[in-house]
């Protein structure tokens, strides 16, 4: 089917199918990062709050290294079979590591197995995340029309966000209107787990109605070893630069202001898990709705404003952000300043997806897209937990805030060399 001859209710529902499967994936992700404070102590025997989170960040970190094996892995397969199986399969993955964390013993019934069975998991839901990203939005930007590409693909991080949300919000649910604390350290932290592996076989269903892109389609009769191989992606090393460079900042501001930001609001600021979990969910909720309309935005002025523009407020403001967010003792004060880096924030991640997959032609796009990415995410983001716990307990907790100030100034110099991809788009030659 030619791009002209999908209709706009086509298009939607693609995009809808691909994205709620993506929110399922980031969903169970995020699980994770939101309860580690309630059962952090039940497979590490450490009475100090720091350790113990650091400990479970560690192994969160490791996750992360599994997902340039996973963005090789599933963007070859986008690649040479289609983007749909790729998906489908990726859900699958993140389904049985869920359920492998739910129903994992406790530190004090089966001693070092429990962390090992954690690590485990977290390992097959890096693969599955790792491969995740570069399909959905080699997906999501195939799939929208030329004018509206911002716009569409804008929705990979609307439903990221949204897998957070989720988790948030039974996070909510459980410590306001069903569970004790205690309760909920001592088992209601598999709850959301087990949920998470149920919301799978939804998704599993929409994904095995989706479309195949036409992109994909078209190349078909390219050959085999041209498609979804290291060795053909390496043609493009000034794609793969740029993919790194401009992922370098904002995945590191993005994770600090939204997976990190509840433990800091609890060990650093000092507010309570249910304010900190609360401030969360309202911010990350503003946010996900302003995905959209950033991505809208570059549609009509183009890709490049919008990166520049987080790069240069990323530089000048995040320290002060930070600085005045540890010190604040307000919770709408926190919630302030954590949108305002957030609303900052949304110039990169907006956009971030269909700019890579601008980046690349169809035959490596996935790989292209999923791999690089996922090999910055998982050296900058996913040590960002890590390194900020690690300077907290070294009491030298505003190293941190010139790290991300570092890194996001390093992907400015990127976005002030590189042109704008709304107008140089490899999605143009499909």
């Amino acid at each position: 089917m030619n791009s002209s001859q999908i209709t706009t209710a086509q298009r939607i529902k693609a995009i809808i199918g691909g994205s709620i499967g993506n929110l399922v994936e980031w969903y169970d992700w995020y699980a994770y990062a939101a309860f580690a404070i309630y059962f952090s102590h039940s497979f590490f025997p450490d009475s100090d709050l720091t350790a113990q989170l650091l400990n479970t960040a560690g192994i969160f970190a490791v996750g992360f290294l599994m997902r340039p094996v996973g963005g090789w892995l599933f963007g070859s397969i986008a690649d040479k079979i289609g983007r749909k199986k790729a998906m489908t399969l990726s859900v699958l993955l993140m389904s049985f590591g869920s359920l492998l964390i739910a129903f994992t013993p406790t530190y004090k019934t089966i001693g070092v197995l429990a962390p090992a069975l954690l690590l485990l998991a977290r390992l097959l839901q890096g693969l599955s995340v790792g491969g995740e990203y570069g399909v959905s939005a080699t997906y999501l930007s195939e799939m929208a029309t030329e004018d509206r590409r911002g716009f569409y693909s804008s929705f990979q991080y609307v439903t990221l966000i949204g897998g957070q949300l989720i988790a948030l919000g039974i996070q909510l649910i459980l410590q306001k209107l069903l569970l004790t604390e205690s309760q909920l350290e001592e088992w209601g932290w598999r709850i959301p787990f087990i949920i998470g592996a149920m919301l799978s076989v939804i998704a599993l269903y929409l994904r095995s109605s989706l479309h195949e892109t036409e992109a994909f389609e078209n190349k078909k009769e390219v050959s085999e070893q041209k498609k979804g191989t290291l060795k053909e992606l390496l043609k493009h090393p000034k794609a793969l630069l740029t993919v790194v460079g401009l992922t370098l900042g904002g995945t590191l501001a993005f994770y600090t202001y939204t997976t990190y930001m509840q433990k800091f609001l609890v060990n650093t600021v000092h507010l309570t898990k249910e304010q900190s979990t609360l401030i969360s969910f309202i911010s990350l909720f503003i946010f996900a709705c302003l995905q959209p309309v950033f991505g809208a935005l570059s549609d009509k002025i183009g890709r490049r404003p919008l990166l520049l523009s987080f790069g240069i407020l990323g530089t000048l403001f995040t320290y002060p952000l930070l600085s005045a967010l540890s010190a604040t003792t307000s919770m709408w004060g926190a919630f302030f300043l954590i949108m305002a880096a957030l609303i900052i924030v949304s110039g990169y991640t907006s956009i971030n997806a269909v700019v890579k997959a601008e980046l690349f032609p169809s035959e490596v796009r996935a790989l292209g897209v999923g791999l690089p990415y996922a090999l910055t995410v998982a050296i900058f983001g996913g040590s960002a937990e890590y390194i900020a716990l690690w300077l907290k307990q070294m009491e030298m907790e505003h190293y941190f805030y010139w790290y991300i100030t570092a890194c996001i100034f390093f992907s400015l110099v990127v976005y002030s060399r590189m042109k704008d991809t709304k107008d140089n788009s490899e999605l143009d030659k499909d």
